[in-house]
């Protein structure tokens, strides 16, 4: 018998290993396809079954249904016809800016203080890429709905109702004015802040840990983040976002505090005080947070 070893599209394939094989008695033999592709058995007991197996590399192993010959029958082995093989030795894949951005963020909304504290607007890798504008808002959206968030509120109203500031007044509608309007400064900090403008002004909203360089450095990059942020082109630059966030944050709130608790010189008193809470959190953030942060990246400080 003989027969021809090709791949699926006719052409030839010589170096082949072809195994004659006889099921019932065991009796094996092989030999490898000349530079025509084809090979060669003689001496097949007739009536007996047998079996082809054809193996080449980069080619799946092939191997034909039983079959048997008659005697003196000059039998010609047909559809010995070899794919290749799906198995690639590597593969390379690039994924874009965008797709790792998204991965970075699920990194960073699980990031919490002791496990519970959100603390979402921290990158600790220092290859982190840019934010698209959909996941500002997606990272700004998360912070500002965090459960802890509004149990933080509460309790803040809680203190400020004992202290009968502003002046909304007393008892259960007091309460309620104050936690919707502490709520509502933070929401529209958040998301003026931290989506609306980084998103027109192209700057990534999120603080950047440094981790390495002096105590001095270190304190210097973290105080600066207040009035400093990274664009999304990479360099750094004046921090618009945050400083206009503050300002337009505390002007709409002129539109539901009390008379008393108005004004241009509150706003800008009120953006100061954020400033200076910015240049405390960088610093808690640079020396403190990072060993109580799950999740917390693979930057060594």
């Amino acid at each position: 018998m003989s027969g021809a070893v090709t791949d699926v599209n006719g052409g030839i394939i010589p170096g082949a290993t072809v195994t004659l094989l006889n099921p019932l008695t065991g009796d094996k033999r092989s030999t490898i396809s000349d530079n025509g592709g084809s090979y060669t058995f003689g001496d097949l007991e007739p009536g007996a079954a047998y079996q082809i197996t054809i193996s080449a590399a980069g080619f799946v192993t092939w191997t034909s249904s039983t079959f048997t010959v008659d005697p003196a029958q000059i039998y010609f082995l047909p559809g010995s016809k070899l794919q290749l093989t799906g198995e690639v030795a590597s593969v390379t894949v690039f994924a874009s800016s965008e797709d790792v951005a998204a991965e970075q963020v699920k990194v960073e909304e699980r990031q919490r203080v002791f496990g519970f504290i959100p603390n979402f607007y921290v990158v600790y890798e220092h290859d982190a890429v840019p934010l698209t504008a959909k996941l500002k808002f997606k990272l700004a959206l998360k912070a500002s709905t965090d459960p802890i968030i509004f149990a933080a509120v509460a309790f803040t109203a809680a203190i400020h109702q004992a202290g009968d500031t502003p002046d909304f007044g007393q008892g259960a509608k007091g309460y309620g004015q104050r936690l919707g309007a502490l709520y509502a400064n933070g929401f529209d900090d958040v998301m003026i802040g931290e989506a609306i403008l980084p998103s027109l002004l192209h700057q990534d909203p999120r603080y950047f840990y440094q981790g390495t360089g002096s105590k001095r450095s270190r304190a210097f990059h973290a105080l600066s983040n207040a009035f400093i942020c990274k664009g999304d082109n990479g360099k750094w630059e004046p921090n618009y976002s945050n400083v206009g966030g503050d300002l337009a944050a505390g002007a709409i709130s002129n539109l539901y505090y009390p008379r008393a608790n108005r004004g241009t010189g509150i706003v800008f008193e009120n953006a100061a005080i954020a400033a200076g809470g910015r240049m405390a959190n960088g610093l808690v953030q640079e020396f403190i947070l990072r060993r109580f942060t799950s999740h917390a990246g693979k930057r060594t400080p």
